[in-house]
């Protein structure tokens, strides 16, 4: 959607920390073998600091090590569900944006107004200038220019009509001029926003062939250096000395690659969610390891990159017309014109403060129409006119 989408990071930020505690369950941390393996030292010297297998001398200590080893996996537990976060809350800002559609549904000889969640296939609605078509249809009566920058990006409106290739119209876009009568084609949950919706939700965990393959060997080294500070307490022992097990265990998570353990899926889902904040979903992790190897992007057209309307931002004189004609001119045949790209031409006109000409007559207004797709004014025998 090219409509930033607004996501208050103070609820993400709370929600990731209770999502932290949540995590806890065994069942979510064994997905991720590291910080199972933490989880567990955690909680092994958790009963050992409770039953007082410790010198006495040593509590303040241990307590810092007991701190640190639960920081470590709740740090891990966090930085995964901030990151997940922003992807649940982009999908609800969208069911939200959905939710707000409202629909004129026909009933016969009238309309009634109604939520566009309570649609069904086959129902008709009436679209006017200015509203938002509220669900994927097609066009049965009426001709209209569409803005359909927020899907498609292009910023040309286009034009909709009954009939022909150019009948079918998508939820959530906006009718810039006239009217058009529109059959709903989509069922529930099938329609354009429904389908983005479930992209983002879909985006929120898939590992990549890089992750399993660094996963593995992360896996590895933790088995390498459980064996290696298994055989201390053994070989201490040896020369009648011993170890706490509390150290031990310590030693044990700073040995295993933790940080990397710990935050290689939120390192995953971040990359989503930067792509996700410039309005581009990719679907899954590996889209955006390709994404890394890639030095030139190609674009089919200037409207992915563009505001999603076409905006006026100079004026070119031709044929020895002066810059007040000109402007007079472009603003007598844009004034009638309500779309995006003729209110843009009126306001640049207009800020620069050019001796406009003045035409003395009756003023007739042709408002712009998806049908003539033309807008002007007659005044007199002087006909202004603008058009595709």
């Amino acid at each position: 959607m090219k409509k930033a989408i607004e996501i208050n990071n103070n609820e993400i930020f709370k929600e990731a920390l209770i999502e932290s505690f949540i995590r806890l369950n065994p069942k979510h941390q064994i997905k991720n073998p590291v910080i199972f393996a933490v989880t567990l030292s955690s909680a092994f010297c958790t009963v050992l600091f409770f039953t007082g297998h410790f010198d006495p001398a040593d509590f303040w200590f241990n307590l810092q090590l007991l701190f640190w080893l639960w920081f470590t996996v709740l740090f891990a537990n966090f930085a995964e569900a901030l990151a997940e976060g922003r992807g649940k809350a982009q999908a609800s800002s969208l069911r939200q944006t959905q939710s707000n559609l409202v629909a004129n549904r026909i009933r016969g000889v009238r309309t009634e107004l109604v939520d566009a969640s309570l649609l069904l296939k086959g129902d008709m609605v009436i679209v006017k200038a200015g509203e938002l078509i509220p669900i994927d249809g097609e066009v049965i009566e009426g001709v209209a220019s569409v803005n359909e920058s927020a899907i498609t990006g292009e910023s040309a409106p286009v034009i909709r009509e009954s009939g022909g290739d150019r009948s079918s119209v998508t939820g959530g876009t906006t009718v810039l001029s006239d009217w058009i009568k529109v059959r709903v084609t989509a069922a529930k949950g099938e329609s354009f926003l429904d389908k983005m919706i479930m992209l983002v939700e879909g985006a929120k965990r898939q590992k990549t062939p890089n992750e399993i393959a660094l996963s593995l060997i992360l896996i590895g080294f933790s088995l390498i250096f459980l064996l290696s500070v298994a055989t201390l307490q053994p070989l201490v022992g040896y020369f009648d000395s011993s170890f706490s097990l509390l150290v031990l265990v310590a030693l044990f998570v700073c040995l295993i690659p933790t940080t990397i353990g710990g935050l290689l899926s939120a390192i995953g889902i971040a990359g989503m969610d930067r792509l996700l904040r410039k309005n581009v979903i990719a679907t899954s992790g590996k889209a955006v390891e390709t994404a890394g190897d890639i030095s030139v992007l190609l674009l089919d057209k200037t409207g992915t990159i563009t505001f999603g309307n076409r905006m006026a931002s100079e004026f070119f004189t031709v044929n020895g017309v002066s810059k007040s004609e000109l402007l007079s001119y472009a603003i007598y045949s844009s004034k009638a014109d309500e779309t995006p790209e003729g209110r843009s031409i009126v306001a640049l006109a207009e800020s620069m403060d050019a001796k406009l000409v003045v035409l003395n007559g009756e003023e007739t207004w042709i408002a712009f129409s998806a049908d003539t797709r033309l807008s002007g004014v007659n005044v007199g025998d002087i006909h202004i006119r603008k058009g595709a």
